[in-house]
């Protein structure tokens, strides 16, 4: 389709959603299904409408989107829900990122003994649960309830243990590749230090944010300020490799604590840009994925695959159950973990940049290949299956309140 305006993408976007959001209402599939298999159709795979260079210039409207959805995860992360529910939310994410990160990692050494590195790598970024697909899908069924509450605070508390998990994974796997030997600390002092300033640059910008804007009340003005710091807080993130996600779902934590009427006041504001943002993200997803990869990834894939949504089920269900959570989370919290697009497609192109350079020589190439390739192709059905599992969860526990 050549070179066209960024423009005129974003308004063939804008339309697509138009379409994809009456057509899944008739057909009572989720919004998100509908935009990834479009963007599918619309991307690389196909039509290519939506090409590799156009969808990189168009990353900034995923960061934005990526910033509202912190925020909205942080604004629901109240002191109230942690005094009820708090244990079993900290069991479930470490439980589930945990037990991915070993299931994948000795179903893949199974398979080839003599690349434990690769093993290691595609668990480290099995563990990772994208929290877009799961907050949208909630937002959507207007879900309130101990399993809605729970699953957006485990996707967002996910994102430090799979960062602590791929930082682990990724020393140890370079260790290997060069036969060199691996302090523990030089593995786990920098993950640290990036989830803490994280947290410090979202708790300090909290603070400004009520400091400001506690007594503003004109609409306008609030959705301007609040885009400003989520804006800010992406863009700080990005220029001192933070994590965006973190710092803003902490941004959102501070102020629903501090200020739940100027949370509230902000949310609302926030849903009038919401829904074309996140068709946006949803649909160049979609664009980015390449559906020629299975004859590629052959039988790597499919066990990457199945021992992730295995270890994502069975660690949410171990952690609940450890935790005493109420029996509707024990029963259908896993089925929200699925979708990945997002954080672990992060840390999937990381994973390129650093194997993939040539200083660990052809098997480095090999391993970034590799795990592009199978997250890319993974991505696709955990955007479309995701969802579905996620609605089918919510419908079973009795928490959807659009009907």
């Amino acid at each position: 389709m050549g070179e066209l305006n960024t423009l005129i993408y974003l308004a063939c976007a804008a339309i697509v959603a138009f379409c994809v959001k009456r057509l899944t209402g008739k057909i009572g599939i989720p919004i998100v299904t509908g935009y990834v298999i479009v963007g599918v159709i619309m991307g690389i795979s196909l039509l290519r409408i939506f090409h590799t260079e156009s969808l990189d210039r168009l990353d900034i409207v995923n960061d934005f989107a990526l910033g509202i959805i912190g925020f909205t995860i942080g604004s629901e992360l109240r002191r109230e829900i942690f005094v009820r529910l708090g244990k079993s939310i900290i069991l479930i994410a470490l439980f589930e990122s945990t037990l991915s990160f070993l299931v994948v990692t000795v179903s893949i050494f199974l398979l080839d003994p003599s690349k434990v590195y690769q093993a290691f790598i595609l668990g480290a970024v099995a563990s990772a649960t994208a929290p877009a697909a799961t907050v949208y899908i909630i937002q959507q069924y207007k879900a309130k309830g101990p399993l809605s509450s729970t699953i957006l605070a485990v996707v967002g508390i996910d994102d430090a243990f799979a960062l602590i998990i791929f930082v682990f994974a990724a020393a140890l796997s370079k260790g290997l590749l060069k036969a060199e030997h691996v302090s523990l600390l030089s593995i786990l002092l920098p993950s640290i230090l990036e989830i803490l300033l994280s947290l410090v640059s979202g708790g300090l910008l909290g603070f400004g944010f009520i400091w400001l804007f506690q007594k503003v009340r004109y609409p306008d003005d609030l959705l301007l300020g609040t885009g400003a710091f989520v804006l800010f807080l992406l863009g700080f993130s990005q220029q001192f490799h933070l994590s965006g996600l973190l710092s803003t779902m902490t941004f959102g934590a501070v102020v629903s604590n501090l200020n739940p009427m100027l949370t509230n006041r902000s949310s609302k504001v926030l849903e009038n840009v919401s829904p074309l943002l996140f068709a946006f993200f949803f649909i160049f997803a979609g664009a980015h994925l390449d559906v020629g990869l299975l004859p590629q990834i052959g039988v790597v894939g499919l066990v990457y695959l199945v021992a992730r949504i295995a270890g994502k089920i069975g660690g949410a269900r171990l952690g609940a159950t450890i935790g005493r959570a109420p029996s509707v989370v024990k029963k259908y919290a896993g089925f929200s973990l699925i979708p990945q697009v997002g954080v672990a497609l992060a840390l999937a192109i990381i994973v390129r940049k650093e194997f993939g350079s040539g200083d660990f020589g052809e098997p480095g190439r090999l391993l970034a290949s590799v795990v592009i390739n199978v997250l890319l192709f993974t991505t696709i059905i955990t955007e479309i299956v995701g969802p579905l599992l996620t609605k089918y969860a919510l419908t079973k526990a009795g928490e959807r309140n659009d009907q």
